[in-house]
């Protein structure tokens, strides 16, 4: 599998909903960093650990929305 993916869902949904990747940090439990989130934002390869932090985050900030790993990344 390539490591560049190109930019990612991610980063659209998060300009959509005003959040910026100091947001998902600072609701994150689970040890999320900053180069975390903009590596899955540009489209580098993250392991299914990491998107699951991301993924996890995201739902912390919007609960009321029900986010899947595949309105995140296309990998």
């Amino acid at each position: 599998m390539p490591i560049e993916q190109g930019v990612q869902p991610l980063d659209a949904l998060l300009a959509e909903l005003s959040l910026t990747n100091a947001d998902l940090v600072a609701v994150s439990t689970r040890q999320l960093s900053f180069k975390a989130v903009q590596k899955g934002r540009k489209g580098r390869f993250l392991t299914p650990n990491m998107k699951n932090k991301i993924l996890t985050a995201l739902r912390d900030l919007r609960p009321g929305r029900n986010f899947s790993l595949k309105d995140l990344f296309n990998y």
